[in-house]
């Protein structure tokens, strides 16, 4: 136990605001929360439909059988009796079609020998391999994905799987800048096997939230941060920073944020130009999905997997029931129609009719005899912070936790690198700060 118990506030409920606040309160340390959405769960929160009996991620998310912290986490608090790993499928549009693709390693090269040289197959799977089973990352941030995978896989291959995954991803603008490293993560760890929680995340992250909140832990829904600052002023309670919001100001001995690098730069004037500088340096791309429930089935694929040049007005196609069936939605059929944009795209201003609009001719590529009398419901969720853009060398570029502000730490997913974006890395991130912030007080957790 620590020999004082200390003040700990938290900038946002998401995955890594939540594993944090739940080591520091083992520690014996009084943590606040303050979230500025109704409900806990940033960006790997739910909804739910009147009529269904499960929630629904915003943004569709799913756990990988690699990953150990979340699994980890979920093992020491005793749910993993919770944790299902259906199987849904894949597949990649080539030549007008879709095709099974399970992964690097299984059905696709088979895919290959049907539509490509000999010579180009054996290249996908030799620097497949490599890429799979090589744990020196470092080096490969010097070069850009565009042009690695271009060399070791070959220009058919590159034209036919990299390219239209970057270009997805990061938008024509920012493809050719991302580092290599990126792309050896999302090969090196992940697996076909896909995971979630009994009644979805939203059942989790909930779940843990009340866990917290009956420990002692205050969650403040609804509390917008607007500044966080350092004061040397004796303040009622102690403490140094003054965490700030419409109701009023509070005084805190540490503060963690897990916000967007670039509102964390807003909400702490006190930072040195150096590191602010280097949070408003971080690029990234937000999202935009629209979800739609349908009467019936629209495929027999969980993933599609759509290259921007074959005139898709999506990156994809989710159909989620084809991963946990419609049983547990009141019988919809749901997809997600989601796509990587710049926070500057068109698609931030349309509304879901718009949307939907722009969609709907879409659907019949994937089943011609699609009809709108088939569409139910629609919901439209953006965010202007959802995918990271790592450039070469963006190891150099990543600011540290703690920050030069004594009690301040900023923890966000542009952070993870070179692992990609993810509740499993929030949870990493979220306990790797709480563990700087313990050491710093001299404490540590106990069970």
């Amino acid at each position: 136990m620590p020999t004082a118990t200390k003040r700990i506030a938290i900038i946002g409920a998401g995955m890594a605001g939540l594993a944090a606040a739940y080591d520091l309160n083992r520690a014996g340390h009084a943590v606040t929360i303050y979230e500025a959405a109704p409900g806990v769960g940033g960006l790997a929160a739910g909804f739910r439909a009147p009529h269904w009996d499960w929630t629904l991620e915003k943004f569709y998310h799913h756990w990988f059988a690699s990953d150990n912290h979340m699994l980890g986490l979920i093992d020491e608090l005793g749910w993993r009796d919770q944790v299902l790993f259906p199987r849904p499928y894949t597949a990649i549009y080539f030549d007008g079609k879709f095709y099974p693709f399970d992964s690097i390693t299984s059905n696709m090269p088979l895919f290959l020998l049907r539509h490509y040289p000999l010579l180009d197959v054996a290249r996908f799977a030799l620097a497949g391999v490599f890429l799979r089973f090589s744990s020196n990352w470092k080096p490969l941030e010097q070069h850009t994905a565009a042009d690695w995978t271009r060399r070791y896989f070959g220009p058919r291959i590159y034209d036919l799987f990299w390219r239209p995954m970057l270009v997805g991803k990061f938008g024509e603008e920012n493809y050719k800048t991302v580092n290599m490293a990126w792309l050896w993560a999302r090969l090196h760890a992940r697996t076909t096997r896909l995971g979630t929680f009994t009644g979805g995340f939203q059942a989790f992250l909930d779940k843990l939230a009340d866990l917290l909140r009956a420990r002692g832990v205050e969650i403040r829904l609804g509390a917008a941060v607007t500044g966080i600052r350092r004061t040397d002023a004796p303040l009622p309670g102690g403490g140094s920073l003054v965490v700030e919001t419409a109701a009023g100001a509070e005084t805190y001995d540490a503060v963690i944020s897990t916000s967007s690098p670039a509102l964390m730069a807003k909400l702490a004037p006190d930072l040195p130009a150096s590191y602010a500088g280097s949070l408003q340096a971080l690029k990234s791309m937000g999202a935009v999905v629209l979800v739609i429930s349908l009467t019936q089935q629209l495929t027999n694929y969980y993933w599609h997997n759509l290259p921007k040049e074959a005139g898709f007005p999506f990156l994809a196609m989710v159909e989620h029931t084809n991963f946990l069936g419609p049983e547990h939605y009141g019988g919809d059929h749901i997809i997600y129609c989601g796509d990587y944009l710049n926070p500057d795209h068109e698609y931030f201003s349309l509304s879901k009719e718009q949307l939907l609009e722009r969609f709907l001719p879409a659907l019949s590529r994937f089943n011609p005899a699609f009809d709108r009398s088939w569409v139910k419901e629609t919901w439209l969720w953006k965010t202007a912070y959802a995918q990271p853009v790592p450039g070469l060398n963006h190891s150099q570029n990543i600011p540290p936790l703690q920050t030069p502000v004594p009690g301040l730490y900023f923890a966000s997913m542009s952070q993870v690198y070179p692992w990609d974006r993810g509740t499993n890395f929030a949870v990493e991130i979220g306990r790797k700060v709480a563990g700087m912030v313990m050491e710093d007080f001299g404490s540590k957790v106990s069970d």
